[in-house]
């Protein structure tokens, strides 16, 4: 999936993150997610803000001015602090608003602009060919982030396999990560990071939910380890 063929998935994904967020009660907003402390409403107004983050980006690629995706790591969290309590009505809203802000600045970008790099808040340079579809991967997370319902067995198949091969490419970027090879029993997904490492396998779904650090490693096995590790730290 590459520039604008990325669209679909994503505002596939936005759709049903959006169905999820306008079913939800004024009680349940305020509910846990598997993402402690956030509640339902910092997850949901972090997925709008990153959204904002996006355009900002993409206005960096195409004008060549330099654009932080956040001014800092502080002002990103009051933001999603800010908003966390808002009725529903008014999260359906901003995400909606936003993800639509970002569809536009993607089907308006030059086509030369989809060549130049941008610097991710982790520092990551990116073109928007990739940096597009990072969108999916906070959409989909997130979604099950929200642990109302959705989880990471809904993702679709060609989704999450993208999310974990990005998760795989940041830690390979980080010296510290340990050898490890991951295998998905159901997909036949494989990835291996370094020589002779630990792997993990299971279902495509599981693995994604732990590399994640959404799950400790249920339904997962480590060969020649009597339990699952935690996942290494990516992001």
């Amino acid at each position: 999936m590459l520039q604008l063929d990325a669209l679909g998935p994503i505002t596939a994904s936005t759709d049903r993150f959006l169905a999820t967020v306008t079913s939800l009660s004024e009680v349940e907003v305020a509910g846990e997610t598997l993402v402690p402390p956030w509640t339902r409403g910092h997850v949901i107004t972090h997925v709008a803000r990153a959204a904002d983050s996006m355009c900002r980006l993409l206005t960096w690629a195409r004008t060549g001015i330099e654009t932080p995706q956040y001014t800092s790591m502080d002002a990103r969290a009051l933001e999603i602090e800010a908003g966390a309590s808002r009725p529903v009505t008014a999260l359906v809203a901003d995400v909606r608003n936003t993800s639509a802000r970002f569809e536009d600045l993607v089907r308006a970008l030059p086509q030369a602009a989809w060549h130049n790099e941008v610097r991710m808040r982790t520092g990551e340079l990116r073109t928007p060919a990739t940096l597009v579809l990072t969108r999916l991967r906070e959409l989909e997370i997130h979604h099950a982030d929200l642990d109302i319902g959705y989880r990471f067995s809904d993702i679709p198949s060609d989704a999450a396999r993208w999310i974990i091969g990005d998760i795989v490419e940041a830690l390979a970027r980080r010296p510290a990560t340990p050898p490890l090879r991951l295998e998905a029993t159901d997909t036949g997904l494989v990835h291996a990071l370094g020589a002779n490492g630990l792997t993990i396998s299971g279902r495509q779904a599981d693995l994604l939910a732990w590399l994640s650090g959404r799950s400790p490693g249920k339904g997962l096995t480590a060969d020649g380890a009597n339990e699952v590790p935690p996942a290494p730290f990516w992001i």
